[in-house]
């Protein structure tokens, strides 16, 4: 009976030491499941467009050298005539109060009192006061205005924010309602500003002769495209706070810890921008996937 009691404390003893709770360990800390891509090479377009109108800046007016009867036009209102075409012959009083036989009077005097008016520039006929064949015009009278081609121009208005991307010199691409494209270059902008839209007016020369009407419609797409290739991500490599004033990306600091980069973006698109800074190396992991919320030095699973 002893000798059972013995054995029966000593199997309680047994099962008690096994049934004793084990020592505190370590909790395992969940991974996050992401997916990573690396750093791109490119360029992102970003063209500010702004709306425009032509004008000429200089225009040529056509004067009478004499006093003299209109014998014959040659042109009419808005024709697009070249330098040193003929615009008017003139006839002047003497001639034609000797008649038409004065060159039976005197064969050298055939082209006498006859006066050929010459475009002095190339340009289109704005105005046209003296159409009349007929009418008598006084020495200096002004018979049409012939805008010049070569100062043919584009008023851009420009909101003041982006003057320093509108500067003189830059180079833009002027964008007509026929859907033909021009290079151009802005060049002195002007003093004044609207005052209810607060732009600023600047002019626009395309780089080759072009005729056109005046108060033409357009618009000046100007490039905003940083100079050379880009370190490009995804958008949803990106993140923010609320304010949207910081940005930064999760960087795999090795197979399983993801630390937090700030960044400096550059121009966007609807699925893409530019890094600015820093440089990441070309072999450097970004998270495209399960990065939103993350802290820093967080721990992830790589999802292939």
């Amino acid at each position: 009976m002893k000798t059972r009691q013995i054995i029966l404390a000593c199997s309680l003893a047994l099962v008690a030491c096994h049934s004793a709770p084990a020592p505190d360990q370590d909790p395992v800390k969940p991974k996050t499941d992401v997916r990573v891509t690396l750093i791109g090479s490119g360029e992102i377009k970003n063209d500010l467009v702004l709306s425009a109108t032509s004008i000429y800046l200089k225009r040529n007016s056509v004067t009478a050298p004499i006093a003299a009867f209109i014998t014959k036009v040659y042109v009419k209102l808005g024709d697009h005539v070249r330098q040193g075409q003929t615009l008017y012959l003139l006839e002047s009083k003497e001639r034609r109060a000797l008649g038409k036989d004065i060159s039976n009077i005197d064969a050298s005097l055939n082209g006498f009192g006859m006066i050929s008016v010459k475009a002095p520039a190339s340009g289109i006929i704005t105005t046209f006061d003296k159409q009349q064949t007929g009418e008598y015009v006084l020495e200096g009278a002004l018979l049409c205005t012939i805008a010049d081609n070569q100062f043919l121009a584009f008023q851009v208005n420009v909101p003041y924010e982006y003057t320093d991307v509108v500067k003189p010199g830059k180079k833009c691409i002027i964008s007509l309602p026929d859907l033909t494209r021009h290079s151009a270059t802005i060049t002195t902008p002007l003093a004044s500003m609207n005052v209810t839209a607060q732009t600023q007016t600047m002019l626009a020369k395309p780089d080759q002769s072009l005729s056109l009407p005046e108060n033409l419609l357009a618009k000046v797409e100007i490039s905003r495209t940083n100079l050379g290739q880009q370190q490009v991500l995804p958008r949803s490599c990106v993140l923010s706070d609320e304010l949207l004033k910081e940005f930064w990306v999760m960087k795999m600091q090795n197979d399983s810890t993801a630390i937090k980069v700030p960044v400096t973006l550059g121009n966007k698109s609807s699925s893409e921008v530019e890094v600015l800074t820093p440089k990441f190396k070309p072999g450097d992991r970004i998270l495209i996937s399960g990065n939103y919320g993350l802290a820093d030095t967080a721990l992830v699973h790589i999802l292939k």
